[in-house]
């Protein structure tokens, strides 16, 4: 079992010290109920070869089986703490407030998603969809799909939010163009774009925090 300078092994370390003692790998580790240096070793060299953690969790970390069913399960109740979480608000107020969920669902993904929050008119978090894959542009996102999601929801708002798998989350030509398409469709039937999120590696970029929307 691998030990710190101070003799704690890793399941030690979070109960005593804290998850937030411990590596991004050495969280993986326990994760996957493996902490010895070939499990350590293992999972470095898929953030190497993958170039992030983000990429190395999407493909499993370099395990298959059971470690990488464990870590898959992490990720799940991981992203669905963070929907409880959502969800419990009275009301959406700042784009940080919808940042972890959206982060939480969308971050570890190896491809592009475009995904859609559905708010009423308290901007109180009703459904979460993920409507497209793929380069987001006008061939890939349909608002008319999105029209449809919004009135079987009887929405009154939404948030739009896409990953960039390259991590740079910087708002496209491209992003802006379909951002506008949709939020001139939504207003024919009185819903609201309160903002479109681009998530990358790091903090989401808020659209309408650049005056985007």
């Amino acid at each position: 079992m691998v030990r710190d300078g101070e003799g704690l092994t890793l399941t030690q370390r979070i109960l005593r010290l804290g998850a937030e003692s411990l590596t991004a790998v050495e969280l993986l580790a326990v994760a996957m109920g493996a902490t010895d240096d070939a499990t350590l070793d293992t999972i470095r060299r898929a953030v190497t070869e993958a170039g992030s953690l983000r990429e190395a969790m999407a493909s499993g970390a370099g395990f298959t089986g059971a470690k990488a069913a464990r870590l898959v399960a992490a990720l799940e109740l991981a992203r669905r703490a963070a929907w409880e979480e959502l969800t419990a608000r009275p009301a959406l107020t700042s784009p940080r407030e919808s940042a972890a969920f959206l982060r939480a669902r969308m971050n570890s993904r190896p491809y592009e998603v475009f995904s859609v929050l559905f708010l009423d008119n308290r901007h109180r978090v009703m459904a979460y969809e993920e409507m497209f894959r793929g380069t987001l542009d006008g061939a890939s996102v349909h608002p008319r799909e999105v029209v449809r999601s919004a009135l079987e929801h009887n929405a009154a708002a939404v948030i739009f939010a896409h990953n960039h798998p390259s991590g740079v989350a910087e708002p496209s030509a491209a992003d802006r163009n379909i951002t506008r398409q949709l939020r001139d469709a939504l207003q024919l039937i009185g819903v609201r774009v309160l903002d479109h999120l681009v998530i990358g590696s790091g903090e989401p970029t808020s659209m309408a925090a650049r005056g985007l929307i």
